[in-house]
């Protein structure tokens, strides 16, 4: 039996998810830029590549699978980080290519970003399989939150160092640039992951049914579970209510309360320091006192959603109140409200991935990844047309954004009760024991 992975095992692993996150922030960030400043391309053309990277992810239950079959996770991480390093270059080749010969450019980027979905699929899936069998329930809860905070780290440390290096911009360096994060990622997610997994388990006889079964139905034997269907709806839920507010906070502390650019950035950092204390709230009550509220999970689940919930109502009265509201502060209290049910629903994923039938973890880490993904994808694309709607349909800004804020609530109470439902005790023939309570 092996040992569960400490502290430094964690960390290790989530040296891999800032890796992730460093390549991906800087094809979302700085090429995004590059394309609509410098090359005055529509901001459209980003925003589609973007969705490409996302419409991939519904990939993830198959690569999932991939692992599962091959019973390894780790060529399928380091497989993965390869690829999307290697979208990532392209990607920046593509937008430098695009100021000389722009058809050739945009095809380059469009399978660019494939790599980068397949890659981001592939590594991530595995990743959080991987993470879940090799991390003691009673450190889930930090080891989720460990390893999200570790890829916003790898958010701010691109960014940051990224964007310095890139001035004064030049195709030539954006590529160079791209090149270096690339590989730097490359060699932290081998670091990471190298001698983690361990032996590999004992594989069935070829030729055996259990071998390899088909891949749409192991498929269909993960969706028949009734715990992971519900998980998978609730994820989708609950992220699509989280990405929604990604493109409209902004403009309505703008449109709403004035505010100018430098101001509601300063909020949008607010929020996203929310998020984080959110998360690191997780993580310590989550595994304190030897581990004695790890079973607590679904919980801070239920709780984080309608805290979110309850912040987005406030915030849709708001402009009743005018000046005197504390938009800061319902700001950071928004992040801590989402930090809080992201963690919480992470970690639950990871302590749920092997309840069900056996050599299925991939597949259903997966199909729950391709919900978060899909949910992403829509999420902020749908909150800003909402906004336009409502503008058309109720005349006023601050009605517009108050409606939307309603029915992004909504959707978060929507997914409290269903996470409410999920882990509880209940007798369901044919899906395995009957699950414990919390």
């Amino acid at each position: 039996m092996r040992v569960p992975l400490g502290w430094l095992g964690i960390l290790r692993l989530g040296l891999v998810q800032t890796a992730l996150g460093a390549i991906v922030v800087l094809t979302t960030s700085a090429l995004n830029r590059v394309m609509v400043v410098e090359l005055a391309l529509p901001a459209t053309l980003p925003g589609v590549l973007v969705g490409i990277h996302y419409a991939l992810q519904m990939l993830r239950p198959r690569w999932g699978y991939g692992s599962d079959m091959g019973g390894r996770r780790t060529p399928w991480i380091l497989g993965g980080m390869a690829v999307l390093g290697l979208g990532g270059v392209l990607a920046a080749a593509a937008t430098a290519l695009m100021g000389e010969a722009f058809i050739a450019g945009l095809a380059l980027a469009v399978l660019a970003f494939l790599l980068i979905g397949l890659g981001v699929g592939a590594a991530g899936t595995s990743l959080l399989v991987l993470l879940a069998a090799r991390v003691d329930e009673t450190r889930r809860a930090a080891a989720a939150s460990i390893v999200w905070i570790m890829m916003i780290a790898g958010f701010i440390l691109t960014t940051a160092i990224g964007g310095k290096l890139l001035d004064p911009y030049s195709p030539e360096r954006l590529v160079a640039v791209s090149a270096g994060v690339s590989l730097i990622a490359m060699l932290l997610a081998t670091l990471g992951v190298l001698g983690i997994e361990g032996p590999s388990p004992a594989r069935p006889a070829v030729g055996s049914p259990a071998a390899k079964p088909p891949f749409r139905r192991a498929m269909a034997e993960v969706w028949a579970e009734p715990e992971a269907r519900r998980f998978t709806i609730f994820i989708f839920l609950s992220m699509l209510a989280y990405s929604a507010q990604d493109l409209i906070l902004e403009p309505f502390a703008g449109s709403v309360f004035g505010k100018t650019l430098g101001e509601s950035t300063q909020l949008s950092s607010l929020q996203n320091g929310g998020t984080l204390a959110g998360m690191v709230l997780v993580a310590v009550i989550g595994s304190a006192f030897a581990g004695r509220f790890a079973h607590t999970l679904r919980a801070w689940t239920v709780g984080g959603c309608l805290f979110a919930a309850s912040v987005l109502l406030v915030l849709a009265a708001s402009p009743a109140i005018g000046d005197d509201f504390p938009l800061a502060g319902a700001f950071f209290a928004l992040g801590l409200g989402n930090g809080i049910f992201a963690a919480a629903a992470i970690a639950s994923m990871m302590q749920m991935v092997g309840q069900g039938r056996e050599k299925r973890e991939g597949t259903r880490m997966g199909m729950w990844g391709a919900a978060q993904a899909v949910a992403f994808g829509i999420g902020g694309l749908a909150g800003a047309a909402m906004v336009d709607v409502a503008r058309i349909a109720l005349g006023a800004p601050h009605a517009a954004y108050a409606a939307v804020f309603v029915v992004d609530a909504l959707v978060f109470i929507a997914a409290a009760l269903l996470a409410a439902r999920i882990g509880r005790p209940r007798r369901e023939p044919g899906y395995g024991p009957m699950l414990p309570a919390e």
